[in-house]
């Protein structure tokens, strides 16, 4: 057993980098966020500076440190959790990126994927890797960059070039070694999920060279080590951020489920060491891999989450801050029939209607602000339970409680809706930074400070239970109303 008393998470997001230190308790001794810049350079096309990303989580997990009070040799372990699919191209030589990032969100390569889509790629990719064929996933994002950059597909060739997500890219730095993890590799449209390696199929459709690709590990285990904080620090876990908050709330047996509430809402169920084929327009992904374990998961994506409720601050004003919205909410019962479907950027799964519009029904004259405000609030535990009933249709399984995580996760009015709308209870840890502390218990394990999932479980403990009040006759009535609102938003 390892006896080094703590572990620093290195939790790199979309718009900041965050490193946070965990103690054997499983708590947090410090935090430190530092935001980078975002980059438009066309509408639809967002990138990232690698160099500034790597120097802000540098620099907070030399902070956190510092704000922990502990010397660099007290840590047993650094986990890299980190925003998917974005797409990093380096010189293997020198390190230097040879174009910023390519951000999960850019949709440059839409007419990339569409050209795939014509040829009858969609089946093929969806059985191979489990993803759907779409510019959010990092293989378009990888061709654009080679197909762009003077003399990239040259140097590819020659082994010259690095691709990797910004797991691969951090490690990079702190190690120099080239290397990714299941998890993450199972999100780059370019990995075989069945046969656990690069897919030589869709490399060579795609004229990508397997010296480009990094070499895939179990999540758990030791990457490298780096002197980067002034010791040796084995870097022992890297996990995509999303199911290394599944990971970081226990969910480890077949059923589990999470929802994790942000701008948008990420929906995780574990399916165990057997990939779940969804009829639903769900994603198939890698969950993690311990070892000579891999376990899978399905996935659902809400897109309009909480930014339902920044809608209801920035555009109608009728909220002042986002943390208003509960009491406001609590000032009536009910919305008395009025329903809000913010179908702003059309419905995901399992609806799948690119150009459906938001709507609110149900308006009287006697309807209020607060009932719009708990109108809208409503809207993500309805969006959340159609995408938890789509699992639970597509693996025969009946799911026992939710997880749940996020910034809106606190708003206990919702969690409340999202229970009784379920007709399970609905379970928040006390620990908010799931996604940190999944990998910081990947690393943990990789490194000997834990022995494994059993001990872990008892680490985790919950916060608040929420059970549902509704009888089946209620939930049935709000339900229908939900699915009539819903019809609406679709322009047939």
């Amino acid at each position: 057993m390892n006896e080094k008393k703590y572990i620093l998470a290195l939790d790199q997001g979309t718009t900041s980098s965050r490193s946070i230190i965990f103690d054997r308790l499983g708590s947090i001794r410090a935090s430190v966020s530092q935001p980078f810049e975002q980059i438009y350079p066309q509408p639809g096309w967002v990138e990232h500076d690698p160099e500034e990303i790597w120097k802000t989580q540098h620099d907070t997990a030399l902070h956190a440190i510092d704000q922990a009070g502990i010397e660099p040799d007290q840590i047993a372990a650094i986990g890299i959790a980190n925003q998917r699919e974005t797409t990093v191209v380096w010189e293997r030589s020198s390190g230097r990126p040879i174009h910023n990032a390519i951000v999960w969100q850019c949709r440059r390569t839409t007419d990339m994927c569409e050209q795939l889509a014509a040829e009858g790629w969609t089946g093929e990719l969806r059985q191979r890797t489990g993803l759907v064929l779409d510019a959010y996933f990092s293989a378009t994002k990888v061709k654009w960059l080679l197909d762009h950059v003077p003399g990239a597909v040259e140097r590819a060739a020659r082994g010259q070039l690095c691709f990797g997500t910004i797991d691969s890219w951090i490690l990079f730095n702190l190690t120099g070694m080239h290397a990714t993890d299941y998890s993450n590799a199972s999100r780059t449209m370019l990995y075989n999920i069945h046969e656990l390696k690069w897919d030589e199929i869709i490399l060579d459709r795609l004229e990508l060279p397997l010296e480009l690709l990094p070499e895939v590990r179990p999540t758990s285990g030791v990457f490298g080590v780096t002197k980067a904080f002034g010791s040796d620090i084995p870097v022992a876990a890297m996990c995509g951020d999303q199911q290394s908050a599944l990971f970081g709330q226990a969910a480890f047996s077949p059923s589990d489920c999470k929802n994790t509430y942000g701008t948008g809402c990420f929906v995780l169920m574990n399916t165990g060491t057997k990939p779940a084929v969804s009829s639903h327009g769900l994603v198939t992904t890698i969950a993690w891999g311990l070892e000579d374990r891999v376990e899978y998961a399905l996935e659902g994506s809400v897109f309009i989450g909480g930014a339902v409720i920044q809608w209801l601050r920035d555009e109608l004003e009728l909220i002042g801050s986002a943390g208003e919205s509960e009491a406001i909410a609590s000032q009536v019962k009910d919305t008395e029939g009025v329903y809000i479907v913010p179908a702003f950027v059309g419905l995901g799964a399992p609806y799948w209607e690119m150009r459906a519009r938001g709507v609110i029904t149900g308006l009287t004259r006697g309807s209020t602000k607060a009932h719009i405000v708990r109108a809208a609030l409503e809207s993500i535990s309805y969006q959340s339970s159609d995408v938890i009933r789509a699992m639970e249709s597509d693996t025969e399984k009946k799911i026992a409680r939710l997880r749940v995580d996020g910034g809106a996760a606190a708003n206990n009015l919702l969690m409340q809706h999202q229970a009784d709308v379920l007709g399970i209870p609905v379970v928040r840890g006390q620990i908010v930074e799931t996604t940190a502390l999944g990998v910081a218990f990947l690393s943990g394990i990789g490194a000997g400070v834990w022995s494994g999932k059993d001990e872990l479980s008892s680490i985790w403990t919950e916060d608040k239970v929420f059970n549902p009040q509704w009888d089946e006759q209620t939930r049935g009535s709000m339900l229908k109303g939900w699915a009539s609102s819903i019809k609406k938003t679709i322009n047939k």
